[in-house]
């Protein structure tokens, strides 16, 4: 008679099968790499800490991951943080790319993505003359055009033994801090294999495979962010248009928590509540416009309306002016602005004030 099966395990094996459908790679457990990180914002600071910890903890014989970042204050700030011996800084792009196994980048837009990686490319075909290239895996997790992965795929493959991956991230920073993001890829099979147990559970909760095709996940990615901005813009109506009625936006928000309880629907409508529009603790209203204008060019080239993703854009741009005229009179109160200060472009067309909503016209009164 047959040995039964272990309830646990096949319990343990069905929900890795539900977070990340690649099997280990052919390496027995976790293994040693060297891993390298290119960029440290908002994203991709606590991505690198978590990385960092999270090998020291499970992987045996860890080696310390070499971090660069154009500020190098940020990677001082990541190795006080970290402790000794978890990270470490690269003398520059070249160092990562000549010495790491597994190099993974989180920068600001598209250009500053392109530049990166023509140094890299550049470092590895002068290392050749000297010392073949070991296998090397790029893993870009930036939001991007989907023609620049194949643009970079492109640049990659021509070096041997190099291979890329697209693996862009959904989450906040608050998300990326607690290693919850989720996380998409497309591009090269063992490659995406040996970089889903790199990342997950490490930095990220789920690991989704979108095929071969190195523009199918940054694709995925605009989607997934036309969601999220087109969610903001209804917010930030329905909020501007509860205030106008006397009801208040804090009801509204009560009734998301009941009735559609997502969490960027919450965390974000509780900003504009509250008028909590500061961008370095959130999402940066440039990479929101950044985004917006991929996903309109997206649309544009597939013949796609999408009318609220284009209210959304035009509200930040609204937003973002306002703003810029309230840095010029020295009334500022953020760095940063939050890409959730949209609601602002609802308000002054309604007739409230931009980004303080104590100040609205029609405060409700409590019913006798």
């Amino acid at each position: 008679m047959d040995k039964p099966e272990n309830p646990h395990l096949l319990h343990v094996l069905h929900q890795h099968a539900e977070t990340n459908p690649f099997s280990r790679p052919g390496t027995p457990g976790h293994h040693a790499v060297q891993i390298g990180f290119v960029g440290l914002g908002a994203m991709g600071y606590p991505m690198a800490r978590n990385l960092a910890k999270w090998r020291k903890e499970h992987v045996y014989g860890s080696i310390p991951v070499l971090v660069w970042n154009r500020s190098k204050s940020k990677v001082d700030e990541l190795i006080k943080e970290t402790g000794e011996g978890l990270v470490v800084a690269a003398d520059s792009v070249e160092h990562i790319a000549n010495e790491c196994d597994v190099i993974f980048s989180n920068l600001a837009n598209d250009e500053v993505v392109r530049t990166v990686y023509n140094q890299f490319a550049k470092a590895l075909e002068s290392f050749q003359a000297s010392s073949p290239t070991k296998s090397k895996i790029f893993v870009e997790t930036s939001t991007t055009f989907p023609t620049l992965a194949v643009e970079l795929d492109k640049l990659i493959s021509t070096i041997p033994s190099a291979h890329f991956v697209a693996s862009p991230v959904f989450g906040a920073p608050a998300a990326a801090s607690a290693a919850q993001l989720l996380i998409v890829m497309s591009g090269d099979y063992r490659s995406k294999k040996e970089v889903a147990h790199i990342l997950h559970p490490a930095v990220g909760r789920k690991v989704v495979d979108l095929g071969g095709n190195v523009e199918k996940a940054p694709t995925f990615k605009l989607i997934g962010n036309s969601m999220i901005l087109g969610s903001l813009e209804l917010i930030a109506e329905v909020y501007t248009l509860a205030e106008k009625a006397g009801i208040g936006a804090a009801p509204v928000h009560q009734f998301i928590k009941d009735i559609m309880p997502a969490p960027p629907l919450i965390s974000y409508g509780d900003k504009m509540l509250h008028d909590k529009f500061d961008g370095t603790k959130g999402f940066a209203i440039d990479g929101g416009l950044k985004d917006s204008q991929h996903i309109r060019r997206l649309a544009t080239e597939l013949d796609t309306p999408m009318p609220a993703l284009d209210a959304a854009h035009q509200h930040m741009l609204t937003a973002r002016a306002l703003y810029a005229n309230q840095v010029r009179l020295g009334q500022a109160q953020f760095d940063v602005l939050d890409w959730s200060s949209l609601v602002a472009g609802t308000r002054v067309a309604a007739g409230l004030d931009p980004f303080d909503s104590s100040k609205q016209h029609n405060k409700p009164v409590p019913e006798d």
